[in-house]
């Protein structure tokens, strides 16, 4: 029989999409305040993989990542993805269900990049309240690399420095 071990702290990170580079940083200030002091910051990246946000959000999308600097018990990571879904709420376009941003949260370990969603999917695992996760990247030498099921963006050598730096910072 396997011992029951605790999971040791893993490093928070948030994605951020938005065509309004301000909701970035009103984003941040929100999210600072309640995880802490944010330690990475990526440039802003255009979010030209996709069009999935294109009704929602508008055209000429950008992208930013942070990480923050005190680690966190990855058992309450549903309660990270409901407060982003909370803030991203605060955030609708007025009269509208429209986001202005798209708050995307997960963790760094050293062997994976994991992304929090409210929706199932085969290859993302059942945590509790609504809340899923799945392992888009894993740790194979010195770099992540992406699994078949991983998002377009999230495979580019970009987005993949983007978290062997935070990585390093775990």
């Amino acid at each position: 029989m396997g011992e029951i071990k605790k999971h040791p702290p893993v490093k928070l990170i948030v994605g951020m999409i938005s065509a309004d580079p301000s909701m970035f940083l009103s984003a941040e200030e929100l999210l600072s305040q309640n995880f802490g002091d944010i330690d990475f910051r990526s440039d802003i990246i255009n979010f030209d993989y996709t069009n999935y946000y294109t009704k929602e959000m508008g055209e000429n999308l950008l992208r930013k990542f942070i990480s923050f600097e005190k680690l966190i018990n990855p058992d309450i990571c549903p309660k990270i993805k409901h407060f982003t879904n909370e803030l991203e709420k605060r955030f609708l376009l007025e009269g509208t269900n429209k986001r202005l941003i798209n708050l995307d949260p997960g963790y760094v370990t050293a062997a994976k990049l994991v992304l929090l969603s409210t929706k199932d999917y085969i290859h993302r695992i059942y945590l509790s309240d609504g809340i899923y996760a799945e392992v888009t990247l894993e740790m194979e030498g010195n770099s992540f690399q992406p699994w078949k099921w991983t998002y377009p963006d999230y495979r580019s050598e970009k987005y993949i420095s983007i978290f062997n730096n935070i990585r390093q910072m775990y």
